[in-house]
C-alpha cells in the first residue's frame, strides 16, 4: 500500500483540523496551511485532552464535515516510557477513530514514525514489515490499526524519519540536542564514534510534505524521509563547522551495538516529484541561525 493522490493537482481543503497543534510539528503546520490560505485550526490539549473519557465527543463538536484532520498529537518517550504513557497514546486515537464516526470528514491524516520498523533492517521502504521493538513504535504501529480498521475517513499513513529544526523540545539524541550543546557548552558528546546512519528530515521539509498531502487528497502509505544517510559524527562535525565558534566533538565508551538506517524513497518521489530537499549542512546551518537569533530574543 502506497500512497495514492485524489486530486491530479493540488485543491484547497475546506479547513484543516490539526490535532497536536502546540508541538514542534503542529505549529508550524499551522503557519503554513495559512501562508497557502487554507483555513487551519489548531488544537492542543488545552482545548481537548484526547486522553480523557469524553474526548471523542468534545473533538466531535470541534468538527465540521469535510474538515481535513491531521493527527500528530502523541506523548513521545521524553514524556514516558512506560505502559501508561502507552494507554494513554491508544486512548487518543480511539477518541479520533470515534469522533470520525460522529462527524463526515474529508480526509484522515496520521503522522506515525519510523520506530514502527526494526533496527535489524537497515534498507526500509514501505513494503518493509513493521516490527516495532519499543513501546513507542509499537503505539505508532497499534495506532495506524486503530485508525484503518474504525476511523471512518480516507486516511493517509506518513511514517517520518527524525526531524530537526529549531524549536524541538524533546532533546532527543541527534542533531537537536547537538545543537543545544553546541549553543550551551560548546562541546557535543557522541554515543562512541557516532558512527551510525540516520536520515535526518529538516522540519520545513516535513511540513512541506504533510501540506502536499493535504492538497492532493492522498491517502495509504509513505515514509518521509530523504534518502540520504549520514554519520551522527557526520553531523556533529557540520554543527562544528556552521556555529561560528569553537566546538569540540567527543566520543565516549559505546554501550550499544552499531545499527544503520538507510530509506529507498522511490515512492516519495513518485508522488511529489517535485520535492527538494534541504541538504543536511543547509538544514543545520539554518537550525543554527533561527536558534541563536531565539537565543538573543
Amino acid at each position: 500500500m502506497t500512497l495514492a493522490h485524489a486530486h491530479s493537482e493540488p485543491r484547497k481543503p475546506t479547513r484543516v483540523v490539526v490535532l497536536g497543534a502546540s508541538g514542534f510539528l503542529g505549529r508550524r503546520l499551522v503557519e503554513a496551511c495559512r501562508r497557502a490560505d487554507v483555513p487551519a485550526v489548531g488544537l492542543s490539549s488545552r482545548d481537548v485532552d484526547l486522553a480523557d473519557a469524553a474526548a471523542a465527543g468534545a473533538l466531535a463538536e470541534r468538527l465540521h464535515p469535510h474538515d481535513v484532520v491531521v493527527f500528530l498529537a502523541a506523548l513521545t518517550p521524553d514524556k514516558g516510557r512506560d505502559s501508561g504513557t502507552l494507554m494513554r497514546n491508544l486512548a487518543m486515537a480511539r477518541a479520533v477513530c470515534e469522533a470520525t464516526r460522529r462527524v463526515q470528514i474529508a480526509q484522515l491524516i496520521y503522522a506515525s514514525s519510523d520506530a514502527v520498523y526494526s533496527f535489524a533492517t537497515t534498507l526500509i521502504s514501505e513494503d518493509t514489515p513493521a516490527a516495532a521493538t519499543d513501546l513507542y513504535g509499537a503505539m505508532h504501529r497499534t495506532r495506524e490499526l486503530m485508525l484503518a480498521s474504525e476511523a471512518k475517513a480516507p486516511l493517509a499513513i506518513l511514517r517520518l524519519t527524525a526531524i530537526y529544526g529549531a524549536g524541538d523540545t524533546h532533546n532527543s539524541y541527534g542533531p537537536n540536542r547537538f545543537l543545544r550543546q553546541a549553543l550551551g557548552e560548546g562541546r557535543v558528546a557522541l554515543f562512541g564514534d557516532g558512527e551510525e546512519r540516520r536520515d535526518h528530515l529538516y522540519v520545513t521539509d516535513a511540513v512541506a510534505l504533510i501540506v502536499e498531502v493535504v492538497m492532493r487528497g492522498s491517502t495509504g502509505l509513505l515514509n518521509l524521509a530523504t534518502g540520504q544517510s549520514f554519520t551522527f559524527r557526520a553531523a556533529a562535525d557540520m554543527i562544528a563547522t556552521s556555529s561560528g565558534r569553537t566546538v569540540v566533538v567527543t566520543s565516549s565508551a559505546r554501550q550499544n551495538p552499531v545499527s544503520h538506517r538507510h530509506f529507498d524513497i522511490i515512492n516519495l518521489v513518485r508522488a511529489f516529484p517535485d520535492m527538494r530537499f534541504k541538504s543536511l549542512a543547509e538544514g543545520l546551518a539554518a537550525t543554527f541561525a533561527d536558534m541563536k537569533a531565539e537565543a538573543r530574543g
